[in-house]
């Protein structure tokens, strides 16, 4: 059983970190998208009407000053607080928020008892005794896996209720929807119930990610079991749903709504363009000839 554990741990790693990243190279290659052009722009320095190099005399001629950090911040922000969330529906933002906080805390948790793991490899003691780093891997694993547990517990009965009571929620509700509640569910609650009633100082979680680390397949109570085997499965589910919007929001803002890099002669930009402008058009209506390029298209004065 131990083995099964560690070789489905295994595998629902490598999958998910692959089919992420098989989905995020497939968006960075996608045709150049619509920009909002709307400003100010997060990632310009402020000036005096707003923040948009348009108000620059002779703007083509000057470099451009921006900062990345800036809207890498609010993104940190945003995935952490909702704030979009909590202007336009606090009730939603209520049972959203602890939903995925549950999600962020748990991810922590383990990637923590990897750390611990190879601590304890290291010959380094993670305790409640210990000293140093030791001691804070201790105490952080065991904080991070209960708030995740009881966070993602209450986060994931709150979405189903708030789905099913509210009428403008439920008219766009989907059965995966109230499958990812329920599963989420038995995830947390899963882990909730190995802490409270077998492992309160989650002992067994680390003398399991210590065996994963040393290829030696540790044997741990059924109900750590019973969540370790759940979340492999989730993790492997998650590439199939809507999670991977904590990458492309990155791609969304950068490259969509905070986009203003100017298209210039002989850019990446401008390559990329006429990249696209040059493919066939592959349907044909009464304004959208057939049998032409895009950029023929564009170009064409004729009325359609």
């Amino acid at each position: 059983m131990s083995a099964l554990l560690a070789i489905l741990t295994y595998f629902a790693y490598v999958f998910i970190v692959t089919m992420y990243a098989v989905k995020a190279v497939k968006i960075a290659r996608m045709p150049v998208h619509l920009r909002w052009e709307l400003y100010p722009v997060i990632h310009e320095t402020k000036r005096q009407y707003g923040a948009s190099y348009y108000e620059d005399l002779e703007r083509w001629a000057k470099h451009r000053h921006q900062t990345v950090l800036r809207g890498v911040l609010f993104l940190l922000k945003e995935n952490l607080c909702f704030g979009e969330y909590f202007h336009r529906n606090r009730g939603y933002w209520l049972v959203l928020l602890p939903w995925h906080l549950g999600f962020i805390l748990i991810i922590t948790f383990h990637v923590l008892c990897f750390g611990g793991a190879l601590a304890q490899a290291s010959g380094v003691s993670v305790s409640a005794e210990s000293i140093g780093v030791g001691g804070m891997l201790y105490f952080l694993i065991l904080l991070t896996g209960v708030a995740s547990f009881v966070s993602g517990s209450l986060g994931s009965v709150g979405l189903f209720i708030k789905r099913v009571c509210d009428k403008d929620l439920r008219a766009f509700a989907t059965p995966q929807n109230y499958f990812n509640y329920l599963f989420t569910l038995m995830v947390f609650a899963s882990g909730l119930y190995a802490w409270y009633f077998v492992d309160p100082t989650l002992f067994e979680y680390r003398k399991f990610w210590t065996g994963l680390v040393t290829l030696s397949p540790a044997r741990v109570e059924s109900p750590a079991a019973i969540h370790i085997i759940l979340f492999a499965l989730f993790l492997i589910y998650l590439p199939f749903t809507r999670s991977l919007h904590y990458i492309t929001k990155f791609f969304t803002y950068f490259w969509v709504r905070w986009d203003d890099q100017p298209n210039w002669r002989g850019s990446k930009s401008e390559r990329r363009l006429e990249e696209w402008l040059n493919q066939p058009v592959s349907w044909s209506a009464p304004h959208i000839p057939p049998g032409r390029t895009w950029a023929e298209i564009a170009s064409d004065s004729k009325d359609y």
